[in-house]
């Protein structure tokens, strides 16, 4: 029997799906360099969160709990740093850390720490202004309250923060996901160096660029498992604070 040469599309079809299968192959049989990169993603993203929690979830409570002067230009500010290009940010942390910058004797560039630091300044004004935004609605449910029960500033802004924190929740889950799908700043800063600080998103855009779809691909997954798993938990904990809100 005579055997056709293949179409274009079907030849195709067969290149994608074995790419495909080889990036799975990758994935279930936990490749280390697969396992390195992920790991250190997860790291540097978590850190930088962590980070950005502890400096923007007080400062949005603090503007959206209180009036003082000028508050509504530290809104404005904090509603447009929330658009601050990666790239620009990447190019300040890198002249701040570059061995003629103040803080380069700290040898701190193309490091993870440098990441974690560039990532922390894009997430943090996500997460104070997200965060000022629910602070400042339950404030106004609650000022009757508070005014006649005497609770004093801090007291104030813990209750507020307590009331809040499936929402809060939310919030670093947003900044989460902000931060695994950077590149600009982090390419950066951290140099993609092969087992220093390469990631996921950078490795993606190395290795495509080089024809080494396989990993990519495996990488790309990974990366949309892991937004999957955060959309569920982000309606997952709008469930329970529904739930909550009715006991």
């Amino acid at each position: 029997m005579q055997n056709f040469p293949k179409t274009g599309k079907n030849a195709k079809l067969e290149s994608f799906s074995s790419i495909l299968l080889e990036a799975i192959g990758l994935i279930l049989s936990r490749d280390a360099d697969v396992m390195e990169i992920i790991g250190l993603s997860l790291r540097v993203t978590l850190t930088a969160v962590v980070m950005a929690c502890l400096i923007g979830l007080p400062m949005g409570a603090i503007v959206g709990a209180f009036r003082f002067p000028l508050r509504t230009g530290v809104i404005v500010a904090m509603n447009t740093l929330m658009g601050l290009p990666p790239v620009v940010v990447g190019l300040l942390v890198y002249l701040m850390l570059s061995a003629s910058g103040p803080m380069g004797v700290l040898g701190l560039l193309y490091t993870p720490t440098a990441m974690v630091i560039a990532q922390t300044i894009l997430v943090t004004p996500i997460v104070a202004a997200l965060t000022r935004q629910v602070i400042e609605d339950l404030n106004t449910e609650y000022s009757e309250q508070f005014a006649s029960l005497g609770v004093g500033p801090l007291d104030r802004v813990l209750a507020l923060l307590w009331d809040a924190r499936y929402s809060l929740l939310t919030v670093a889950l947003a900044g989460f996901g902000r931060a695994v799908a950077e590149v600009g700043a982090v390419i950066i800063v951290g140099g993609n160096i092969n087992h220093v600080t390469r990631v996921m998103t950078t490795t993606i855009a190395l290795e495509t660029s080089k024809g080494n779809l396989q990993l990519a691909l495996a990488l790309g997954l990974i990366l949309l498992t892991i937004a999957v798993i955060v959309n569920g938990l982000l309606m997952a904990i709008r469930g329970t604070a529904a739930r909550a809100a009715y006991v």
